[in-house]
């Protein structure tokens, strides 16, 4: 036998043939030209010529004389050949790069063609499988013979006529064979049952041994099979060539296992991310949102960055940026609770610096090692501006209309979970057209640079976006989230990036009407009278009479239970919003009136003429609020 030239193509080393071969030095020498390396996917297939067979007589020969050196090469090439296949199967992350591992591995350095079936569905770790056993094709390889008469990989041939699923049938020759587990030659007694189950009649299957049925075993149980078929002027398979296609089959159903595993926890963190953000942001009144949220790594798709906005009542709403220290499961865990604590807090109207001390405690129960920090602002459309309280965050950005972009000045605070630290709340101006960006260390710290470095390059880039659009227009937030992250440079991805943009459109003093009302009989009376002149000075008459109707049953309510002035508000954005606020925590509550009741049909009118309503129970009294849909 030759000694064939070994290769660096990882899994296209060629297998030596039979010692048989070294009787013919010119076939011998074809051939090794034809089989030398063979690339992989991404290169161009070199020929591989169809070899001649040899009689049955030359290969059972007595008188032959043993080679050792021949078989020892052959034994090596075997070797080399299993080494670099497994390589090529164990550098796949999913199950399709597992398969098309083995299939490039294979095609055609060990066989001509390759059938791989899998169970479908495949099982997860400890999942009891799918009854019945079924098995579907998941990927077919083969050569084809060019004009010349060359082989060559085609890999955008016609797949080979196998059927698409096929019944494992409990106590059938096919089950028995994928429960021995071992690989066994097609001209087999148990092949030859086993063969026409799993492929049907549409194959015509080579003469002797030149088909392998090996069983894909994972973890703990048959999870597929492979079929390796060889042209019949191929030489046949030998009897070491089962042991290759172990593990070949072996390496590719361990891999799978894992893969599965992998996809598994995959599909659960994406999905505990998902959850822990939120799927939409709201569209409060006097404000536009975007927010960008950027796992740290595909390995690691959660982490304990998050953003939110909350609507709060006064049309106001609460921006939320946190960072939970890590990017795991726990980091994730800690992180939704935080959130979920931060989201009930601010449904009780607490001033931002009560907000982050409840998030200390919280924090502090936790565990003594969850530290977080946080950002908390809430955001006044009516007034103009914006309270911000920190827990060691980095500080948020301010995107004047004009183009100037300003780190605002806000006290740096203790992170999260310290415990026994103050937190201090600083009020700023929010002119209408500026945008405020609040943003996790993630996207201004790195390996590379610090904090300050990259809040510093932020600073300039929102500069320079904001002097495409010109002075008198801000650009569009997506597009402005957009510009931010890239910024991003290689190497500058070391944590989770969570990002959220806040466009301050604010509300005309215009459109807006307030009266504080004493809380006597006359209140409601003078509440009608008051809300159809605000209606008449902005034009919108044909809505007085809804107003009228439901402003009087919801301050008939308040007066009843409030010991100090009652306020009105009307705001006039997209819609006609009425704000009633009374100093009594008790929030009204919808019920059915009997007949002979003379009351409680207040908020069954409401219920019935307002597009929106609700009630927010607030730290010094609570706030009904109602909104009609207006026609221009």
């Amino acid at each position: 036998m030759t000694e064939h030239q070994s290769t660096s193509h990882e899994g296209r080393q060629p297998l030596a043939a039979g010692q048989h071969e070294r009787t013919r030095p010119r076939q011998e020498e074809m051939s090794a030209q034809a089989q030398g390396a063979v690339p992989g996917p991404a290169a161009s297939p070199v020929p591989v010529p169809p070899q001649k067979p040899v009689p049955a007589a030359e290969l059972s020969d007595p008188a032959a004389t043993p080679d050792p050196a021949g078989a020892a090469r052959s034994e090596g090439d075997r070797l080399r050949f299993v080494g670099a296949a497994t390589r090529r199967i164990a550098r796949g992350i999913d199950l399709d790069e597992i398969v098309l591992g083995l299939c490039r591995a294979s095609v055609p350095t060990f066989s001509d063609a390759i059938l791989v079936y899998l169970r479908d569905p495949l099982p997860v770790g400890d999942e009891r499988p799918a009854v019945p056993f079924m098995l579907r094709l998941r990927r077919t390889d083969r050569l084809r013979l060019a004009d010349d008469g060359a082989a060559e990989l085609d890999v955008q041939a016609e797949p080979l006529p196998a059927p698409q699923l096929c019944e494992v049938r409990s106590g059938g020759a096919l089950a028995e064979v994928l429960r021995g587990v071992r690989p066994v030659f097609g001209d087999s007694s148990a092949a030859l049952a086993a063969l026409p189950e799993l492929l049907g009649d549409a194959i015509a299957l080579p003469d002797g041994r030149r088909a392998i049925l090996a069983p894909l075993r994972g973890r703990r149980r048959v999870i597929g099979a492979a079929v390796f078929l060889r042209r019949p002027e191929r030489p046949a398979f030998e009897a070491n060539d089962l042991l290759v296609a172990a593990q070949l089959a072996t390496h590719t159903a361990l891999g799978i296992d894992k893969a599965v595993l992998y996809g598994r926890e995959a599909y659960i963190a994406d999905e505990l991310q998902r959850t822990m953000l939120p799927d939409s942001l709201p569209q409060p009144t006097g404000v536009r949102l975007a927010s960008r949220y950027l796992p740290a790594a595909e390995t690691a798709r959660v982490g304990g960055d998050w953003y939110d906005a909350i609507p709060l009542p006064g049309s106001r709403v609460a921006l939320v940026v946190g960072d939970v220290m890590g990017h795991s499961m726990t980091s994730a865990a800690i992180m939704g609770q935080l959130r979920t604590t931060a989201q009930t807090l601010a449904g009780l109207d607490l001033p931002p610096q009560e907000v982050l001390h409840h998030l200390d405690e919280q924090a502090q129960r936790l565990g003594t090692d969850r530290m977080a920090t946080c950002l908390y602002a809430v955001y006044d459309p009516v007034s103009h501006r914006i309270t911000i309280a920190n827990a060691g965050h980095p500080p948020p950005v301010l995107l004047h209309l004009g183009g100037r972009a300003e780190v605002l000045r806000v006290p740096p605070g203790a992170p999260i979970g310290v415990g026994g630290v103050d937190f201090e709340a600083v009020e700023l101006d929010a002119p209408a057209g500026a945008t405020l960006l609040l943003y996790t260390d993630g996207l201004v710290e790195s390996r590379l640079r610090d904090v300050w470095t990259g809040i510093e390059q932020l600073r300039e880039r929102l500069a320079a976006t904001a002097q495409l659009t010109g002075p008198d227009h801000p650009p569009p937030l997506e597009a402005l989230c957009d510009e931010v992250l890239d910024m991003l440079g290689p190497g500058d991805r070391d944590d989770d990036i969570a990002l959220l943009a806040a466009r301050f459109d604010g509300i005309a003093p215009s459109d807006v009407a307030y009266w504080f009302l004493e809380p006597e009989e006359q209140a409601p009376g003078r509440a009608r009278r008051l809300a159809r002149r605000a209606l008449t000075r902005w034009g919108m008459e044909e809505l007085s009479d809804s107003m009228e109707l439901l402003v009087s049953e919801v301050v008939t309510n308040a007066v009843r239970y409030a010991e100090r002035p009652v306020t009105l508000r009307l705001l006039r954005t997209d819609v006609l919003r009425c704000e009633v606020g009374d100093d009594s925590p008790q929030l009204p509550r919808q019920r059915k009136a009997r007949d002979t009741d003379e009351g409680g049909r207040g908020l069954f009118l409401v219920n019935r003429l307002a597009k929106r309503w609700g009630a927010t129970r607030l730290s010094s009294g609570k706030v009904v609020w109602f909104e009609l849909a207006t026609h221009t």
